[in-house]
């Protein structure tokens, strides 16, 4: 079990007795407990949320982060710490999701720099290493701002060169840098004017705290698992696990019409076990267990909207823990039905060409939907990488994506302004010329692809793609999922609000008005095109109505309609 390394920490190093040193099987007990002691975390990191928007995905992105690095140890027997952390550093780097996630992977990256010859570490060895990380992630950011993850992983380097200074003791140094970053946190709102106007700390300085903190509690002697290990490590012989152990079942619903407790006696008349059900405003989220999971998930689905489905063979995990179980199958890629594929679809995008003519650049595009995946093809993309809000893509994804186009000068589109960093960083890591362009959302996106020239390189077009990003102007509609007083507008959960360009500008009851005005906070009236696009819980034919609104209002303007596929914002809106 992954537990017995937490074991070997304390016998290694006993309570009451000072650290002096820390080898490579101490650090990889201490990057364990770091992503144990998160993923009981991340969901209150996420909900440290600037908007109150239904897509919150620090802690998401930052747990994905260091679950790569530990998948990349946890086998690892070396003693050699430097050796460990090197791969620690590789790991974050290869699973870097969102820009907290990108940053914790530079300062891995720094700390590498003083500490990646080292076979042990010592408290003088372990504040420099911060501190490098910590000067590392600086700067890495084009413009750093303080008041983030920044802020607090400089005040715990600063922490650690004290505690250095004062005593030997590597449990003080965690104990006393611990303390340094829970400081930094708590000001955060201070450096930050929107954190304060929001009532949250940085989300991403959260998670950096969370990661101390669980090295620091098993430094301190404390055992630290993971919540999804207790269960198992109560059996003391795995034999006598049966085999038939059935499926763990996940998913959120948004929907205002059922209770908890509805939920939780349907589930259990299903047949489920181990269930935990909890809503928060509009949005519930269940955990199962059952022999089947088409009855959960058909029940979730006549419920409302579902995502973040999750299901796992419980069956398969058993026996492969005893040794009987067949190896998982290696990931493929699997190319997504287009949308003329799709039976029943009937928009634009289906209808668009699918293929384009290789030229010498090649670009990568992110996208949220199906719908948008059409659009990007139809309009030059060669590769493109799943994700957008809540599923930021990690660098490996991304780096995966323009390794497998045949040219040596790639173009990427983020085409989401939590994914720039993690393209950047697939980019420095790929062995092509490899040029990102910043779009900040899929319409950005779109006006770069306008601007295309495939029979030029990546630097030609990076420079006209670039430039294009100003041709366009963005909001996005959502629904509030809690209470809010923000930018003068005082926002109730349930309620649909509008964003532009990263600003909250209107609240209301009538997703009609809130598209309306949102375009007009958008100065829609002084561009020639609008661009509806449509997301996975609307129909075409809402869409088409919610049009004809936009062209009562906007009767000078062209107005368009495209499917876009999109979770969480059942409209994007451009005007061009």
């Amino acid at each position: 079990m992954s537990q017995d390394i937490i074991t070997h920490l304390h016998e290694r190093h006993p309570p009451n007795v000072p650290v002096s040193e820390i080898d490579g099987q101490d650090m990889r007990a201490l990057l364990y407990a770091a992503y144990a002691w998160l993923e009981r975390h991340y969901e209150i990191v996420n909900r440290m949320n600037v908007f109150p928007v239904p897509d919150g995905d620090t802690g998401t992105n930052m747990l994905l982060t260091i679950k790569r690095a530990w998948e990349e140890i946890e086998h690892d027997e070396s003693d050699h710490a430097g050796h460990i952390l090197e791969r620690i550093a590789h790991g974050t780097l290869m699973g870097a999701r969102g820009n907290s996630g990108v940053i914790f992977s530079q300062i891995m990256r720094g700390m590498v720099k003083r500490l990646g010859d080292l076979p042990r570490f010592d408290a003088p060895s372990m504040a420099e290493g911060l501190e490098e990380g910590s000067n590392t992630a600086y700067r890495g950011v084009s413009q750093p701002v303080e008041g983030t993850i920044l802020t607090v992983a400089r005040a715990a380097a600063e922490a650690a060169r004290a505690a250095a200074h004062l005593e030997s003791d590597l449990r003080f140094l965690f104990e006393y840098t611990f303390q340094a970053a829970q400081e930094a946190l708590a000001n955060t709102p201070n450096l930050l004017p929107v954190l304060k106007q929001a009532g949250v700390v940085d989300s991403g300085g959260m998670g950096f705290c969370y990661i101390w903190e669980g090295m620091t509690r098993a430094l301190r002697g404390e055992v630290i698992t993971r919540a999804t290990e207790k269960q198992v490590a109560a059996e003391a012989d795995l034999s006598t696990l049966p085999d038939e152990w059935g499926y763990d079942i996940q998913f959120l619903v948004y929907t205002n019409d059922v209770d908890e407790e509805e939920v939780r006696q349907h589930l259990e008349a299903l047949g489920g076990e181990s269930i935990v059900v909890g809503k928060v405003g509009h949005v519930i989220k269940v955990h199962v267990h059952g022999p089947d999971p088409g009855p959960f998930l058909s029940y979730g689905a006549s419920l409302g909207q579902m995502d973040d489905i999750v299901v796992e063979n419980m069956t398969l995990q058993t026996l492969r823990r005893k040794g009987k179980g067949p190896e998982p199958v290696p990931d493929v890629a699997v190319e997504r039905p287009s949308a003329a594929e799709r039976e029943g679809e009937n928009h634009p995008a289906a209808f668009m060409p699918q293929e384009m003519p290789a030229g010498r650049t090649a670009v990568v595009a992110v996208s949220p939907g199906p719908g948008f995946d059409d659009i990007l093809r139809s309009l030059g993309v060669q590769a493109l990488v799943s994700g957008g809000q809540t599923m930021n893509p990690s660098t490996a994804e991304i780096l995966e994506a323009i390794e497998q186009v045949p040219q040596e000068d790639v173009i990427v589109l983020p085409n989401n302004k939590n994914i720039v960093m993690a393209a950047e960083e697939a980019a420095k890591s790929a062995n092509k010329r490899v040029r990102v362009v910043p779009s900040r959302t899929l319409p950005h996106g779109i006006a770069a692809l306008m601007a295309f020239n495939p029979d030029a390189d990546a630097d030609e077009n990076h420079e006209i793609m670039t430039q294009a990003l100003d041709n366009v102007v963005v909001g996005q509609v959502t629904i509030a999922v809690s209470d809010a007083h923000f930018d003068g507008l005082d926002v109730k959960a349930g309620q649909f609000i509008g964003i532009v360009d990263n600003k909250l500008v209107v609240s209301g009851s009538e997703m009609d008005e809130v598209v309306l005005e949102t375009l007009r906070k958008m100065n829609a009236q002084e561009h020639e095109i609008i661009t509806l696009y449509y997301g996975d819980n609307m129909t075409e034919e809402q869409a088409q109505r919610m049009a004809e609104n936009v062209r009562k209002a906007f009767p000078e303007q062209e107005v368009d309609v495209l499917y876009g596929g999109h979770p969480h914002y059942p409209y994007i809106l451009s005007a061009e």
